[in-house]
């Protein structure tokens, strides 16, 4: 009897496989026999059905992308050349409650044998009730008299919320990691935590800067008026917050004593500076400290020790800290579509990327930022800003920066 079920079972995975193989010679991966036949399919606790899944499949190491789209299904058969992969799902399902929500997932894959298996854990994506990082200039500019002027960079914090919120002691986070390099680092956990290189908090009793439903806040390198330095650059004297680096005078910042300044509580940049990248090969995410957390045990309790092999074939062992996903509200990737790796986010907090750019140190991404979409009016008459924890359908890259002509709330 057990012969029996065994044999088959596997007619049906063959049949399955024949089918899949040969009803439509143009589906992905079909090249060539010698192939690797790639089962993946998909877990959660949660889900009961699966509507739409769209996988990226991308190889590390020469960053050619395709994709693979499953409907109603958690599984499916497809095929790959050898070589090490990394997979983003987005998709949408139903759970076993009975709602339509928004999934995502990541996996990793090293495609050497005949046929490997591929098992993704699938998360629900988390629509938070906080600040959304509206808009992030990172690039700089050049002047008339095409010289990098390498201030006045700046996020903008949106409430896009029907309630008031509060500024006050939101934390900003800057990557540890590149989007752009993948070390294969050791341990690697962004499903649980966000490795940081950079960490400031906006400073505050609790009530003390609240932010109404559809506003902003502006939190800039800088809060002076850079327009008047260079025509090319912003205005940004009327910023919220400011995070200036004094102490290194090749930047040639001044401390507006009118704009109160972040805490900075980690960084590994020298004169306890945040700089951002000008390509923007970075992400940034926004965070909230629990109750009974603070800047303290923070510095105490979450190191974060990594290591990887390097060229020369020797182990690099380095260390730096890391925020659990649990704490952050919003996250944005960032990157360039010639160089692109790898999210350094968990998916469900940010499952795409934006950037400046077309491609790796474009000289026309200076200027430019990376802008949220507008969905729709609130009830107030202030936008309604897309938010789909997915960056590559929520923002515009390449956008005029919106502080362009100063800030005008």
């Amino acid at each position: 009897m057990k012969r029996r079920i065994l044999l088959v079972g596997c007619m049906m995975f063959f049949a399955f496989f024949s089918m899949h193989s040969c009803s439509n010679d143009d589906d992905f991966g079909k090249r060539n026999v010698h192939q690797t036949v790639v089962a993946f399919s998909a877990q959660s606790p949660d889900i009961r059905t699966y509507k739409k899944m769209v996988i990226e499949v991308v190889e590390i190491n020469t960053g050619t992308m395709e994709t693979v789209t499953i409907e109603n299904s958690a599984i499916e058969l497809f095929s790959l050349l050898p070589g090490a992969y990394t997979l983003t799902m987005n998709g949408e399902a139903i759970t076993k409650e009975n709602e339509e929500v928004s999934i995502a997932g990541t996996a990793t894959l090293n495609a050497r044998n005949r046929s490997e298996d591929v098992l993704m854990d699938v998360r629900i994506k988390q629509f938070n009730q906080d600040f959304i990082i509206e808009e992030v200039f990172y690039a700089g500019v050049k002047t008339p008299e095409g010289k990098n002027y390498n201030s006045s960079r700046y996020f903008k914090l949106t409430n896009n919320t029907d309630t008031i919120l509060y500024a006050d002691g939101l934390l900003i986070g800057q990557s540890e990691f590149l989007t752009i390099v993948n070390n294969q680092v050791s341990p690697y956990r962004p499903e649980l935590a966000f490795p940081v290189k950079g960490l400031m908090m906006l400073p505050g009793n609790g009530t003390e800067y609240p932010i109404a439903s559809g506003d902003f806040m502006v939190v800039a390198d800088n809060a002076i008026n850079h327009n008047a330095i260079t025509s090319t650059a912003f205005d940004l004297s009327g910023a919220d917050f400011e995070f200036p680096t004094v102490a290194n005078p090749a930047l040639g910042h001044v401390d507006n004593p009118n704009v109160p300044n972040v805490e900075v509580i980690y960084t590994k940049a020298n004169f306890n500076m945040i700089f951002l990248h000008s390509s923007g090969v970075e992400s940034y995410v926004i965070a909230r400290f629990p109750k009974g957390e603070n800047s303290a045990t923070f510095l105490q309790n979450y190191t974060y020790t990594y290591s990887y092999t390097n060229a020369a074939g020797n182990i690099t062992t380095r260390t730096a800290y890391e925020l659990p996903n649990a704490w952050i509200v919003d996250g944005v990737n960032n990157s360039t579509a010639d160089r692109f790796l790898h999210l350094l986010t968990s998916p469900s907090i940010d499952a795409g990327w934006t950037g400046v750019g077309a491609f790796w140190n474009d000289a026309s991404r200076l200027g430019k930022s990376v802008r949220r979409k507008v969905l729709g009016t609130m009830w107030n008459g202030k936008s309604l800003y897309k938010d789909t924890n997915n960056s590559t359908n929520d923002f515009i890259k390449n956008a005029e920066p919106s502080l362009k002509n100063g800030i005008v709330h």
